[in-house]
């Protein structure tokens, strides 16, 4: 089955929308367990634990570290690269899909959000595309997300490590948490 990838072009074109995504307030669109290599599971809800990560996903068994416990990306760039199609979104495996402006400047490293009954502290590990990622959404869009110029938008989407146990269910808001 070949896919259509979008050129550099029109993924700078639909930049703009990407960027209007909300800054606080925002909305949980997708959750996605990856319960083995290259395995996705869309779900409606999900318990996510500081000793566990989300319940069903492969965090724990991958050795991946604290930082990268739990990943979220932004909804609507995700839906642009898929063309719109649920099952090719979920191929990115990020945790959280989410509308949400997750740019190091609007979400920089310790801030807090809280996500349904969950509060989950944004990280400085870095999430980039690999070469899943270009099989998935084109080399295009890899060098898009990834150019030194655009890399604080963080664009691939963000790390964050949970704080406080709770369940997270498609359709809830994401906040900032206010600094103690």
């Amino acid at each position: 089955m070949s896919e259509t990838y979008l050129s550099t072009a029109e993924i700078e074109a639909r930049l703009a929308d990407v960027l209007a995504s909300p800054r606080d307030g925002g909305r949980v669109a997708a959750i996605v367990a990856r319960p083995g290599t290259d395995l996705r599971q869309r779900r409606a809800e999900a318990l996510l634990s500081p000793e566990a990560g989300m319940e069903g996903d492969r965090w724990l068994a991958a050795g991946e570290t604290p930082e990268q416990q739990i990943s979220l990306m932004n909804v609507r760039l995700l839906r642009y690269l898929a063309a719109d199609d649920e099952e090719r979104m979920a191929l990115a495996g990020d945790n959280l899909v989410v509308d949400l402006d997750l740019g190091a400047d609007n979400l920089p490293a310790g801030q807090r959000l809280r996500i349904g009954d969950a509060v989950v502290e944004m990280t400085d590990a870095p999430h980039t595309g690999c070469a899943k990622f270009v099989a998935r959404f084109g080399a295009d869009a890899t060098r898009f997300i990834n150019a030194a110029e655009r890399r604080a938008l963080r664009l691939r989407g963000r790390y964050a490590r949970i704080v406080e146990a709770g369940t997270v269910r498609v359709g809830d808001r994401v906040d900032k948490v206010p600094a103690a």
